[in-house]
């Protein structure tokens, strides 16, 4: 006897068409998900002032996996969501850039998130929690072009 394969927790919507009166139920549409988290994690990193999602670990994990060869970073990574029959609860970890305002990044970012999310699915949001768990400070290993100023020379 073999032991049946774990799916992904989905989410089904039914798709109704109007003929002017009651609505018709045509069939139903399923969204995993991971679906929900990668389009929330795509949103986020869309906004000017993140610099990356996840923890310390989540990160790591995702510079390693980028080295090898084939393999692709997780667009859901710093993205957790909890997803009902018409809602959805989204939270984010980020790390932000040096010297972006926080406050402002965190509305631009919810906005976004909320706009994506259900426009893409149809499900209400009803909370984006943001925790900022780092801030980006360019080194000399970044790819700039412009030189960090020192107050010594």
């Amino acid at each position: 006897m073999s032991t049946p394969i774990p799916t992904a927790p989905t989410h089904t919507r039914e798709v109704a068409k109007t003929n002017g009166t009651a609505p018709a139920t045509q069939g139903s549409t399923t969204i995993a998900d991971v679906v929900v988290q990668k389009i929330a994690g795509l949103a986020t990193r869309e906004i000017s002032g993140v610099h990356a999602l996840g923890g310390g670990a989540a990160r790591a994990f995702s510079a390693i996996r980028e080295r090898i060869p084939g393999a692709s970073s997780s667009a859901g990574q710093g993205v957790s969501v909890e997803v009902g029959e018409k809602q959805a609860a989204v939270d984010l970890q980020i790390l932000v850039e040096y010297g972006v305002s926080i406050a402002d990044l965190s509305t631009a970012v919810r906005r976004n998130v909320i706009t994506a999310v259900e426009r893409m699915t149809g499900l209400e949001v009803v909370e984006v929690n943001i925790n900022v768990t780092d801030v980006h400070i360019p080194t000399e290993d970044d790819t700039t072009d412009t030189p960090i100023p020192t107050r010594v020379q």
